[in-house]
């Protein structure tokens, strides 16, 4: 399987020699293939020497950050190592460009679970009450990373918390901005836009306690143990930073399965075969974890809910800003701009709640 990844990608040769270097257990590189997950990056898994790997790499043509985003979350997996945070674990990590053709790379362990956005199996497919404790092993999942002490895992540096909150709207609303230089984009086209900034502006919360972000947290960056409701891994770490933990919370809520707006679909069969929790349940799931809500406001839920539904909007408009100007499928641009639409809708729901 092998001689379908370009060595341009993985040099194998280098790796094993590397390896070698690490103290890892020597042989022969076997069971070589490509994995699926992850739409910026390469996943290959392998075995050498009795112990299965996953290597983790920038895509073939590497992007201006893509090396230093794989720096910081090999350190960040690293920091959450002794943790009881469902993460894979890193093995080794390589931050020197130079031994794979300019690329960092890094290895973990591998997870045994499933995509519940991409297939539903068995026993969980034929049983709501598996699927509702899901939605629920989610949101216990995220306040056990909201429950770690950033400074004491060796993240204190990690992030700029200082200010987090209080240049959120602005630093989204520059980038929607600058969209506009795109040829094509008429400009955003979005009800509420203003009335939403506004809102957050004048309502956001007034203290709040930092700590580590996945900065992406949804049912698609999660994968569950084949035999039940467990959350096997939080994967896709790559917008991870210390900030405010109860965005993370606001952000699976914003963009929770609801058969009312058509985000059930977008939640692939997990969403479309329902059965899952309240928004209420899961803030109560994550509240269950004492370390996690201790000096944050979980009474403002709503509000970093709200943000989340902006700044995902502004987010996937991007795509469709390019794809106005020929640089992305039209139909792709068409899809996620119906979707911030929605999340637009949403935040508007929950304001004027």
């Amino acid at each position: 399987m092998s001689a379908q990844i370009n060595p341009d990608v993985v040099d194998f040769g280098a790796l094993a020699a590397w390896m070698d270097e690490q103290g890892l257990p020597g042989g022969p590189l076997e069971d070589i293939g490509l994995l699926a997950g992850g739409t910026q990056n390469v996943l290959v898994g392998f075995r050498r020497g009795g112990r299965a790997y996953v290597l983790r790499r920038g895509p073939r043509h590497l992007r201006a950050r893509t090396n230093d985003v794989l720096r910081r979350e090999a350190r960040v997996l690293a920091a959450l190592d002794g943790t009881d945070v469902p993460a894979p674990r890193l093995i080794a990590a390589c931050p020197d460009e130079q031994v794979m053709h300019g690329a960092v790379f890094y290895l973990m362990t591998p997870v045994e679970g499933f995509n519940a956005t991409t297939e539903l199996p068995e026993p969980h497919a034929g049983d709501p009450a598996i699927r509702h404790e899901m939605g629920l092993a989610a949101a216990r999942a995220l306040a056990a990373l909201g429950a770690v002490d950033h400074e004491a895992v060796g993240l204190a540096d990690f992030g700029r918390p200082e200010g987090f909150l209080e240049r959120q709207v602005s630093r989204w609303m520059s980038e929607l901005d600058s969209y506009s230089a795109l040829d094509g984009y008429p400009g955003p086209d979005i009800p509420g836009l203003e009335k939403v900034a506004d809102w957050l502006e004048r309502h956001r919360p007034l203290s709040w306690r930092p700590g580590i972000m996945h900065g992406d947290y949804h049912l698609a960056n999660l994968m569950f143990a084949h035999d039940g409701p467990r959350v096997a891994a939080i994967v896709d770490w790559e917008m991870c930073t210390i900030g405010d933990p109860l965005l993370d919370l606001g952000w699976l809520l914003a963009t929770w399965p609801d058969q009312a707006d058509g985000t059930a679909q977008i939640a692939g069969p997990l969403g479309l075969a329902g059965g899952l929790p309240s928004p209420a349940e899961l803030v109560a799931a994550y509240a269950g974890r004492p370390e996690a809500t201790a000096g944050r406001d979980l009474d403002s839920i709503g509000w970093y809910t709200v943000l989340a539904c902006f700044k995902l909007g502004i987010v996937l408009e991007g795509t469709h800003a390019r794809a106005c100007a020929g640089k992305a499928p039209r139909e792709t641009g068409d899809l996620l701009h119906a979707i911030t639409l929605g999340l637009f809708g949403r935040a508007q729901r929950i304001i004027a709640s």
